[in-house]
């Protein structure tokens, strides 16, 4: 990384500035009587800290060329929702210098755009179109938390972990892939720390959220003509059939309950003519435009099958990329794997722990610390369901006994659900610190330091 002490926006030390720069060098100098930042920031700099990355130094940001940097804005897709946040948050009329930054769901800057004094001031701490802005290399700052904990964050002036980034504030939220519900990136936006507004944060979300209903609009269109080239191909068809996207979502249906989405493998559906899929059975699959054509086939969601389905099944709850949980099933009726929601993922890890099972309250204290909230808890084991078919049993909720169940962690029990606020995650991540815990399937947790 760049020398950055000659580039940083000059704050002025307001009496919240001077509080956090005292406890930001009282806890770098590993003072253990000094009162903690909050919680987010906390977790930040004691896994940064455990990681070994120097406050007064960072590492050497990655920084993708320029012609990756195209490259990655085609394919991300983002360039397409580029106008909606130039018009939402680089306003004249604000007063406030400002710096719009959009990164990809890795963390590299694709766009970087603002007032030339206030960019080249950034340019003074690495951050510039390309620079992979990560947590794990910059420090703790708002694309990096953004990412790891997918909800809009604010770092303020000294929360920074590096001492160089303490003149700054940024603010930042993940945009999501509505299709897909995959991380694209985030929304960033920086400027001194003393003249940042407590309004940009949920501005920054505000435009997150209208990103994604852009995205949202475009898929629907492409719907629409998935549909459109389906119509001729369905009235002939003369047996139950779907056609739905490459992400599962669906076209159009004949002889089927409609139903908004199918899941599909997380590694898509390949180049076989005949798929089990776990919400209705055993299909045959063809491909069809820009989607693909399901019929299911007789016998594929009975009793009968949702036993075969268990029968040897074996789990595997991936946790080891912690902004792409995913469960993998293999079993007599073959194998496939799912990218779970955040919430889907809290479910399958505390039903993994506890194989004996849980009741509707104990989940709702377990996530919410309210055991009151079966309702919504009822609701998303439902939607959990139509996946897992016979592997989730209820009255208690729990997986399967005949199931022999794995959970693959991370490799720093920080990054155990990072997104993840619910009490029982915490309390994980806490046993799994202290070597008091032991995930179904993932071997010693003594390789923690």
């Amino acid at each position: 990384m760049l020398e950055s002490h000659r580039a940083v926006p000059q704050p002025r030390r307001t009496p919240e500035a001077l509080d956090l720069a005292r406890l930001h060098d009282r806890t770098m100098s590993g003072d253990a009587e000094v009162s903690e930042p909050r919680p987010e920031i906390g977790d930040s700099w004691e896994r940064l800290r455990r990681l070994g990355l120097d406050p007064e130094r960072g590492r050497n940001a990655y920084r993708l060329s320029l012609a990756e940097v195209e490259h990655r804005r085609r394919e991300t897709h983002l360039s397409d929702i580029l106008p909606v946040l130039r018009s939402t948050l680089l306003l004249p009329t604000t007063g406030v210098p400002l710096i719009l930054a959009i990164s990809d769901g890795e963390g590299h800057v694709l766009w970087h755009e603002g007032e030339r004094p206030l960019l080249r001031t950034a340019d003074g701490i690495g951050f510039e179109t390309g620079a992979r802005w990560v947590e794990d290399e910059v420090g703790t700052n708002g694309i990096g938390m953004a990412l790891r904990v997918r909800r809009p964050m604010q770092v303020h002036s000294a929360e920074h972990y590096l001492r160089s980034h303490h003149g700054w504030t940024c603010v930042a939220a993940p945009i999501h892939d509505p299709r897909t519900g995959q991380l694209l990136g985030a929304v960033n936006l920086s400027g001194p720390a003393h003249s940042m507004a407590p309004y940009l944060l949920p501005l920054a979300a505000t435009a997150a959220r209208l990103a994604e209903a852009e995205l949202r609009a475009r898929q629907l269109e492409a719907l629409h003509q998935l549909r459109t080239v389906a119509a001729p191909l369905l009235a002939r068809v003369d047996q139950p059939a779907l056609v739905v996207d490459s992400a599962g979502w669906t076209a159009a249906t004949v002889g089927l309950p409609p139903v908004p989405r199918l899941r599909l493998p997380a590694e898509g559906l390949g180049s076989s003519p005949r798929l089990w899929l776990p919400s209705i059975g055993e299909c045959a699959v063809e491909p069809l435009a820009d989607g693909w054509l399901i019929r299911p086939l007789d016998g594929g969601t009975g009793a009968d099958a949702l036993a075969e389905q268990t029968e040897g099944a074996r789990l595997t709850l991936d946790l080891r990329r912690s902004t792409r949980p995913e469960l993998g099933v293999r079993g007599a009726v073959g194998s496939w794997s799912h990218a779970l929601s955040p919430r889907h993922a809290e479910l399958v890890l505390l039903l993994a722990v506890h194989r004996d099972g849980l009741s509707a309250a104990q989940l709702a204290e377990a996530l919410f610390g309210d055991p009151a909230r079966t309702v919504t808890v009822r609701a998303e084991v439902s939607r959990l369901r139509r996946y897992l078919g016979g592997l989730l049993d209820h009255r208690p909720y729990r997986l399967s006994r005949s199931a022999e169940v794995s959970v693959l962690p991370p490799d720093d029990p920080y990054d155990l659900l990072p997104t993840s606020s619910a009490p029982a995650v915490r309390e994980l991540r806490a046993d799994l610190l202290r070597g008091t815990l032991q995930l179904p399937g993932a071997g010693c947790v003594s390789a923690w330091p």
